[in-house]
């Protein structure tokens, strides 16, 4: 690259989300600072850009010299930084309350010119749930300190790396059935892309600050999801219900099994806060801003999902072959 080129900071960039707004950035241009705490592991994102054009560099957003440094110098912040799962001293109040608002803070005291929070559908200052409490004090933490901010709140994002589709079509590749909790929960489930693309929308453009719930086209139940899914992997399979008492349990249970090994089994199967997550609905509130406010279409589940679903069909890529050479002896 030539010339001056603008500095955005992307907390969290080496992440499912972050790799997109990572990309989406260098495509555009700009000078990519990728804040991780482990810079080692994600130096897979260099190579989105032009030699030097993408950096990853050490952060703890728990640790106040490490954020500003990240920040220092930039033109824009992103913060992508999120979990569905506490371990060790990844916890919820820390890193999704607590270093947001860290994050926003110093952004204001270096006069970052742009700031973008990625959130989520369903924050609640008076939710059951850790995470979704989190999420709440955490936007409350951004606004407060840096009030020109722009929330981008998504509701269960799809896309190549997601852990929702490849978790449950893993699943069902081996399983007659799919247990699963709360089958009747609503989602409106977002192209991790157009969540990139919202973000860096919103650093290039005068983009007005507040909260944007992103959904897609399509609003579900968690059953049709699944259903939708079947249909793409080409497999027949059975939804099972899981009582709300018996999830709960299994939860507890999973729960404790982590805390007994001191984190050295995390739980990624089911844990109590996700079962009070998925007794409620994850879509667009009426009235919220959304794509249409950011000038954007969402994207359709059908034109993604067989791009990388596919895989889990019986005969995975040659499925379509097969199908042709049966056609050809049927003729």
């Amino acid at each position: 690259m030539s010339g001056y080129a603008p500095i955005v900071t992307v907390f969290g960039g080496s992440g499912f989300v972050g790799r997109y707004v990572t990309q989406r950035l260098a495509r555009a241009g700009y000078r990519v600072r990728v804040a991780v705490r482990r810079p080692d592991e994600a130096l897979f994102v260099r190579p989105y850009g032009v030699v030097g054009q993408v950096e990853p560099v050490q952060a703890n957003i728990r640790d106040d010299a490490s954020t500003r440094a990240a920040i220092l110098g930039a033109d824009a912040v992103i913060n992508c930084v999120g979990i569905l799962v506490e371990a060790g001293k990844q916890k919820f109040e820390p890193l999704l309350a607590e270093g947001a608002g860290r994050i926003a803070r110093i952004a204001a005291e270096e006069n970052i010119r742009r700031l973008v929070h990625v959130s989520a559908i369903g924050a609640d200052a008076d939710s059951e749930s850790g995470y979704a409490r989190a999420k709440a004090a955490g936007e409350e933490a951004v606004t407060s300190a840096y009030p020109a901010a722009v929330i981008l709140r998504p509701s269960v994002v799809f896309g190549t790396e997601d852990e929702f589709f490849n978790r449950f079509a893993s699943m069902a590749r081996i399983s007659p059935f799919l247990p699963v909790v709360s089958p009747d929960t609503k989602f409106q489930p977002v192209y991790v892309d157009d969540v990139a693309a919202a973000a860096v929308k919103a650093v290039m453009e005068p983009v007005s600050p507040g909260v944007y719930e992103l959904g897609g086209p399509d609003v579900e139940t968690f059953r049709e999801l699944m259903q939708r899914m079947f249909e793409v992997i080409e497999r027949k399979r059975f939804v099972i219900a899981v009582p709300l008492g018996m999830a709960r349990l299994q939860a507890k249970v999973l729960d404790f099994v982590q805390r007994a090994s001191f984190d050295v089994i995390t739980n990624k199967i089911l844990t109590q806060d996700q079962v009070v997550m998925l007794q409620s609905d994850n879509v667009v509130a009426e009235g919220a801003k959304g794509f249409s406010d950011l000038g954007m279409e969402a994207t359709s589940m059908e034109t993604v999902l067989p791009g990388y679903l596919y895989s889990f069909r019986p005969h995975g890529q040659y499925d379509a072959i097969t199908a042709s050479a049966e056609n050809l002896r049927s003729q």
